[in-house]
């Protein structure tokens, strides 16, 4: 069986003030591309598809697209599981039409998928797939005629978990980590796991080890919500996990345990790895065999650290038409002109922000802060954490202002013009 592992695509994500639905859609174009060219039975897409539990209708539309076309109507199984951002009942309040398509859509860990067969009746007397048995926090499926137990979960927020082991919990039980709990879950669903079948585990969480990128919504809380890689099934030949923005391997696991990362540069701490899939090829009783294929970078994120407000914009002419983010860094005795601040933004569109870095000023941290230019949202957050004595804004009110703000701009910008 050959399965594509992918997560986190925060569909409707934005970077600062600016939509990245442009470079969503460029990414789901060759998504679907790599499907059908590399003959994929399975896709697995381990949780975070939007970016919040309200995405645009846009994100929403590009996603049910790009489903329905790489599973051509079963002929490709995906499985699609919640993440930390995704708002589990409404990813899922497709799954009567997904299902009839061969789309799976699970949204919480105690979700039961719906058996049946998907596809066409081919030459070996299968359907091209089928959902042979599933329960709570499992399923088996035939592709082809190659059967793959999976053990799914989604997104397991401390209160979903214990829904899962247990509707009341006793003192003992209460007062097990959350790591631990994890593991009793994995110990009990693993009985499904056959030597006939390939046996896999799909989640979305964070495990000890795993090299956090600065981009991601933390949901450890200081370490208590994370899961150790001892805690996996043992009998798992491969674990596809959500969360975590850079690719990597678990560490101590062998390979078999893996976050396939973002598939876009989502900050500027991102820049300096590639993006991409796992193919995985497995068959039951043997290792599974592991490959990386990278995604193009749709758009880049720069850093230009630039010794002058002069040298600053020159480079922003000389490279005013590279299609790419900015973030600008200016060495600078003085404070940086309006003028020349939106001379920059004139000659070269999508800077992220601009940055004095003042030179040769002692105890310069404070005036540092108050020359940098800030977006509309950072200066929006100081203004709530200041006033609501140090809690932070959630993200749905940060899109809710942003929203009204950017409105008001775009009202501002037309009435100036009629």
């Amino acid at each position: 069986m050959r399965i594509l592992h992918t997560s986190d695509w925060h569909l409707g994500k934005t970077l600062e003030q600016y939509s990245r639905l442009e470079e969503q859609e460029e990414f789901l174009k060759e998504f679907i591309e790599i499907v059908k060219d590399n003959d994929i039975d399975l896709v697995l897409i381990a949780g975070d598809i939007y970016d919040n539990g309200n995405p645009p209708a846009k994100a929403e539309k590009m996603f049910y697209s790009t489903i329905s076309d790489i599973t051509s109507s079963g002929k490709t199984a995906v499985l699609v599981i919640a993440g930390n951002h995704d708002n589990p009942e409404r990813l899922v309040a497709a799954s009567p039409l997904a299902y009839e398509h061969g789309v799976i859509l699970l949204g919480e860990p105690k979700s039961i998928a719906r058996q049946g067969v998907f596809g066409e009746f081919n030459t070996d007397n299968n359907y091209d797939f089928e959902i042979i048995e599933s329960g709570e926090g499992y399923i088996e499926l035939s592709i082809r005629g190659e059967k793959a137990v999976i053990l799914t979960l989604p997104y397991p927020s401390e209160k979903r978990l214990n829904e899962v082991l247990s509707t009341e919990l006793n003192d003992e039980d209460r007062q097990k980590s959350y790591s631990d709990r994890i593991g009793e879950l994995f110990d009990d669903l693993s009985d499904k796991y056959r030597d006939d079948t390939i046996n896999l585990v799909i989640s979305h969480l964070y495990v000890m080890g795993g090299e956090e990128s600065g981009s991601e919504r933390s949901i450890q809380l200081g370490g208590s919500l994370s899961v150790s890689q001892a805690m996996f099934p043992k009998k798992a030949q491969y674990c596809a996990l959500g969360h975590l923005h850079r690719p990597q391997k678990v560490p101590g696991t062998k390979g078999k345990i893996r976050y396939s990362g973002s598939p876009i540069q989502y900050s500027k701490s991102e820049i300096n790895y590639s993006k991409g899939a796992y193919i995985v090829d497995v068959k039951a009783g043997a290792d599974a065999e592991i490959s990386n294929i990278l995604f193009r970078n749709y758009k880049p994120i720069e850093i230009w650290k630039c010794d002058s407000t002069e040298e600053a914009l020159e480079k922003c002419k000389l490279e005013g038409e590279k299609k790419i983010w900015v973030y600008l860094e200016i060495k600078t005795k003085e404070i940086i002109s309006t003028e020349n601040i939106k001379e920059m933004k004139r000659l070269r569109s999508d800077i992220v922000s601009i940055q004095p870095i003042i030179d040769e000023i002692e105890d310069s941290k404070e005036l540092k802060e108050s020359l940098r230019e800030k977006s509309m949202e950072e200066m929006f957050k100081e203004y709530f954490v200041l006033a609501k004595g140090g809690l932070e804004p959630t993200s749905e009110l940060m899109e809710m202002f942003l929203s009204i703000a950017l409105d008001e701009e775009e009202t501002k910008d037309e009435t100036s013009k009629s």
